[in-house]
Parts: structure tokens; C-alpha cells; sequence
């Protein structure tokens, strides 16, 4: 089986892939969403090309040599295009197979997975945050939600005045004590501040703590950890396998977080799945939205002895991401069941096809 075509579709902020083979097989991927174009633009002059005429059951060995190939560009722009080539990839042989991805994997490590209600909002009050959490609570039996404090990367700001203060104490003072409850504050805090803002976490019983300090500081990170007993996470922006290797082993992150449309596909995320279990840490992978990439992230967490704990599910409505795919996975009782379908076990909606902007390379 040979590869002989790659196109992607192209709709706002969304890059989904198609590959096709000589035997008639086609997959579907897709990049990490947000500046999809130049993403395309780096799919087709980067990687599709190293792609074409080779065997899809091959996929670790080509998104290794495509790296290798480009290692003067070790950009996230050529890990997003990557990932949607590879992730097609994975597609074709799960339908090549009859079996779910999840399989190829490794195999199911558990029936179904436990999901935490995250937002992604910081233009919201405490009151109404809390309020709105608890519904999903209610309405879908999440037993887990995350919060956001703190400003992305805000150098100690606030996303409004007093408002991580008064959201910690007042989440909890809602949902009460039947529910984890987690803090994401995207790099937003110095160590001093992580500090004390994690101390507050812990007496109010929250469960983790993400992304405390600037993602790359990984030094700062394991100051962090260290003075802490909440479990820090990290690692969604990360696209370094060896730097992942450092993380962990250097004590700056309690809970792997790696992105599989960051990393460079399903392969990449799932070395560091294996890297924390040697390590004895959970790896729950970074998922910010219902695009294709909740679907991939849910195979990987059913097949990964580390994906152990709760998994992200996030809970905004993103208008570019809805009428891309069926059927969309659905929570139930806080979980979702592991897929049974051959491949992705989604496909494509047609109104998504016929509106996207289409681009092909090809043999």
C-alpha cells in the first residue's frame, strides 16, 4: 500500500487532512486549529512531500525522518502540519485493520474514560463560572471541572481585580466536596505568585494545578512543584520529545500534559505517554476543543496505561469546529465509552467537504 495523495480542507481556523492510498483507502486528520493557513502552506511544501509514495504502515518512521529532515526548522508551525498527515495516517490503518486506533495502540487499558468539565474562559465572573460549572455537573455527571486564573502568561495580572482569589473559595463553596476540581493558569504567574496562589489550591482541596509558570521555564516549573503537594501539570505547548524527557525527569511536572496536535501527531504523544509511565506520573494529554483532536486524544487515553486519571473535555461551544464531523462524541455520566469503529470511527460531514477550501498534493 502506497500513499499517493494528501489534501486539506481548509475552513477559518480549522486544517482537516485527507489521505488516500493505491488500494483505495482514505484517512482523515487534522492540524491544531488556529492559523491554519500557513500551517497548509507548511503542510504541502514541508511535509506532504515526504509523504507521498510511502507506506502508511510506516507512519512512526516517517514523522521521525520528516523531523529529521527539517531539523533546522524545529517550528510548531511543521509539528501542526505534521500531526495532520499523521494522524490520517493512523485513519487508513485502523480501517486497513477493521479495528479502532486505540487498538493499534497498544489495546484497550480500560472501557471507558473519566472526564473533567474544563473551561477555557477568563470573561466570566466567579459567580457565573461556578453557576455554569455546576450545570454540567448536573446535566452530564462530570465528577471533575477545571477553572482558569490568573492571565495567560500575564506576569502576575489578574484576568479582572481580585478575581483568582475570589474563584478558587467560591467554586469549591458551589460544587462542594463531591468534586475535583482543577486551576489552569497558562504560564500566567512568577514563582513566588505560583506559589502562593497553589497553597490556596491546596487548602481548598483542589486536585491539580496547570501551567503555573511560563511553559518553558521548566526550572521555575519544578521550583513549583517542589513546594507544593498539589500536583503541577504541564506540557501542552511542548513539541520536544527529549524536552518532555527533561521535564519529567527533572521533577517540573507531576502530570504530563502533551498535545497531539502540538506534538506531532498521535506517535509523538504517545512516547510520552510511555515516558511517564516509566516515571510513575499520569499523563493526561492537552485537549482545548471538540475538533477531530478530542476523537484522537480519546483513543490515546484509552489505550495508555498512564492516561489514568481525568481527561480534558473542554465545554465552550466553538462554532468552527461543529458540522466538521460525525458522529461527535458525547459524555455520559462524566465518561466516555472507548471507540469500537475501524480507524477514527468518524467521518467527514459533506457540507464541511463542499465548503472547505480544498489543496492537493499528490504522485
Amino acid at each position: 500500500m502506497r500513499i499517493t495523495g494528501v489534501e486539506t480542507l481548509l475552513r477559518g481556523p480549522l486544517a482537516l487532512v485527507r489521505v488516500r492510498t493505491d488500494e483505495g483507502l482514505e484517512g482523515i486528520g487534522q492540524c491544531a486549529p488556529y492559523e491554519a493557513a500557513n500551517t497548509v502552506r507548511v503542510l504541502h511544501s514541508m511535509v506532504a512531500p515526504l509523504f507521498l509514495g510511502r507506506d502508511p504502515w510506516d507512519v512512526e518512521a516517517l514523522a521521525d525522518t520528516c523531523l529529521r529532515t527539517h531539523y533546522k526548522f524545529p517550528s510548531s508551525f511543521l509539528h501542526r502540519a505534521l500531526a495532520g498527515v499523521e494522524t490520517a495516517l493512523w485513519d487508513i490503518l485502523g480501517k486497513a485493520a477493521g479495528r479502532p486506533v486505540s487498538k493499534l495502540l497498544g489495546g484497550h487499558a480500560r472501557d471507558t474514560v473519566p472526564m473533567y468539565a474544563s473551561s477555557m474562559r477568563r470573561d466570566i465572573s466567579p459567580e457565573a463560572e461556578a453557576e455554569r460549572l455546576a450545570s454540567f455537573v448536573a446535566g452530564q455527571g462530570f465528577r471533575a471541572v477545571k477553572i482558569r486564573v490568573g492571565e495567560a502568561m500575564g506576569r502576575d495580572t489578574d484576568a479582572a481585580p481580585g478575581r483568582t482569589e475570589r474563584i478558587v473559595p467560591l467554586t469549591r463553596q458551589v460544587l462542594g466536596d463531591g468534586v475535583d476540581l482543577s486551576a489552569d493558569a497558562n504560564g500566567g504567574f512568577s514563582v513566588g505568585r505560583a506559589i502562593r496562589v497553589g497553597r490556596m489550591l491546596e487548602e481548598y482541596g483542589y486536585f491539580h494545578y496547570e501551567e503555573p509558570v511560563p511553559f518553558a521555564e521548566i526550572e521555575q516549573s519544578a521550583r513549583v512543584a517542589a513546594a507544593l503537594d498539589i500536583p503541577v501539570s504541564g506540557g501542552e505547548q511542548d513539541l520536544s520529545i527529549p524536552q518532555f524527557n527533561r521535564m519529567i525527569g527533572g521533577g517540573a511536572v507531576d502530570i504530563v500534559q502533551p498535545d497531539i496536535g502540538y506534538i506531532g501527531g498521535v506517535s509523538r504523544a504517545r512516547k510520552v505517554a510511555v515516558l511517564a509511565e516509566a516515571a510513575g506520573i499520569p499523563c493526561t494529554p492537552h485537549c482545548a476543543n471538540d475538533s477531530l483532536l478530542q476523537v484522537f486524544s480519546l483513543h490515546l487515553a484509552v489505550a495508555m496505561p498512564s492516561c489514568s486519571q481525568y481527561q480534558e473535555w473542554s465545554v465552550e461551544t466553538t462554532p468552527w469546529s461543529e458540522g466538521v464531523y460525525e458522529p461527535m462524541l458525547r459524555v455520559t455520566d462524566g465518561q466516555v465509552a472507548a471507540p469500537t469503529a475501524p480507524g477514527w470511527g468518524v467521518e467527514l460531514v459533506p457540507s464541511f467537504v463542499r465548503e472547505a477550501v480544498s489543496e492537493t498534493s499528490g504522485v
